[in-house]
């Protein structure tokens, strides 16, 4: 399999080898930008929706063909008790335009005993011409010129759609991202939980032996140690979950499913998200609502329902076409047609004009509901974001408070140690202090994956996902 030469495939490549081999290096770190640029540039449904462009391109192409000339031969033959009743025969061309003018220009030649007068052709055949022209309906539009100015609409249309796509994908992925990032880090806690009540049953054990403690610590050191280790299983399971959950959305070239092994860890060092570069996007909140990619949607929508309604009031009109055809002898073309030549005007409308009439409301609602929805879209965008940057700067607010109190419950923690170790403190109150500790890590390890996901919420009401990764 060719890889491209990038980090992705080297890092998942190297993680691979290392996992067949057995060999015991460092932790490979992934990080969210590079998780998503990734994402973006494997996951089958992205490679998907990439598609939806593809179609709009061979749509327009389809449309372009009702304007492809034409080759054309019909030959009709009766051959009864012996007898030639006639040969007609008739083979040409045909030219379709975009102002609804056809072109077309053939050869004609019959013969036979038994031949309609109205198909006497000369001996060496006709050659003729024919323009048709509409003066009423179709003159402006008709379906072939609607078809294909829908498809172009259509094409522009796709690439929204595709851009809509990628961002739920994106969302989707980074939501699961900063599960699998806090999962990790609820689990180190756990870990370090689970180490610290190690050491301390030991030492408590120790003490007990040689008769400076009673012999009942052991036992709710012992209890504590149980506790803590039951909630690391549970942390591990947790994490393996998301772990599989993030693998979900890992692919290389060939639609390879990548599967993410232990030694792959998501970025330690966390920050809260810029505050700057959530918030200065809210000084052009309008402008990026109005080119929100699900906005521009029914922009497209609109105008595709437009292009419909001109063709439904063209179908109000009359149809008159025209049609001339100078005739030329094969046998002498030379010879004037001024005299030769047919001509010919077809005349309809329907007396009600039911069909036509209803037809045109119908779409007159189609485009109604059509704008309906795209205010009440543009409201639910503007709501939206203002709710996510709300949610985001809160965030950033509450983690600055609790880390002081992160650091403050670290404090009281270390001085009971201290106090423990000293033997002016008890079990009960180092567990107590511990246990506050760890609870405070957690709450702290949730507070961030908050600012994270109310980050990605924000970039992701703002329309901005498929751009910034």
């Amino acid at each position: 399999m060719k890889l491209r030469n990038n980090f992705f495939f080297l890092f998942f490549l190297s993680a691979f080898v290392n996992t067949c081999f057995g060999q015991q290096d460092s932790l490979s770190q992934l990080g969210f930008t590079d998780f998503l640029k990734l994402v973006k540039q494997h996951h089958p449904l992205v490679k998907q929706a990439n598609l939806i462009t593809k179609s709009a391109e061979a749509n327009v192409l389809s449309a372009r063909g009702n304007f492809d000339p034409k080759l054309f031969y019909d030959f009709n033959s009766k051959f009864y008790d012996s007898k030639n009743y006639y040969e007609l025969g008739e083979g040409g061309f045909k030219i379709p335009t975009w102002y609804g003018i056809e072109v077309k220009g053939g050869y004609e030649q019959n013969n036979g005993r038994y031949l309609n007068p109205e198909n006497t052709t000369p001996e060496q055949g006709l050659l003729y011409t024919q323009i048709s022209m509409p003066l009423l309906q179709g003159l402006i539009i008709d379906e072939r010129r609607a078809t294909l100015k829908q498809a172009k609409v259509f094409q522009e249309l796709s690439t929204y759609d595709k851009i809509n796509i990628i961002n739920e994908i994106l969302y989707g992925a980074g939501k699961v991202f900063w599960e699998w990032q806090m999962a990790y880090s609820n689990l180190q806690v756990h870990k370090n939980a689970v180490n610290l009540s190690q050491t301390r049953f030991e030492a408590v054990r120790k003490t007990a032996i040689l008769g400076d403690r009673p012999a009942i610590d052991t036992v709710e050191a012992n209890i504590q140690l149980q506790d803590r280790l039951l909630h690391l299983q549970q942390a591990e399971l947790e994490y393996r979950t998301k772990s599989l959950l993030l693998s979900n959305y890992l692919w290389m070239e060939n639609n390879v499913p990548i599967e993410l092994t232990e030694k792959t860890i998501p970025e330690t060092t966390l920050k809260t998200a810029t505050n700057n570069a959530i918030n200065g996007h809210v000084a052009k909140l309008d402008s990026l609502v109005n080119s929100h990619p699900a906005l521009k949607i029914y922009e497209f929508k609109l105008e595709e329902l437009a292009i419909e309604k001109r063709l439904k009031q063209d179908k109000l009109k009359p149809s008159l076409n025209v049609n001339y055809n100078p005739l030329f002898n094969a046998e002498n073309l030379n010879m004037g047609y001024q005299n030769n030549y047919k001509w010919g005007v077809t005349v309809g409308f329907p007396i009600f004009l039911r069909k036509e009439r209803g037809a045109l409301e119908l779409t007159k609602i189609k485009i109604e509901n059509t704008k309906l929805d795209a205010v009440n879209k543009r409201n639910e965008l503007v709501n939206k974001t203002k709710s996510t940057i709300n949610e985001f700067n809160i965030s950033q607010k509450q983690i600055d408070i609790y880390s002081k109190n992160v650091n403050n419950y670290q404090r009281l923690w270390e001085s009971e140690k201290r106090l423990f170790e000293s033997g002016e403190s008890s079990l009960f109150m180092i567990n107590s202090r511990e246990i506050s500790y760890i609870n405070a890590q957690l709450k702290l390890n949730e507070l961030f994956n908050k600012n994270k996901k109310a980050a990605l919420e924000a970039e992701y009401s703002f329309g901005l996902l498929n751009t910034l990764y």
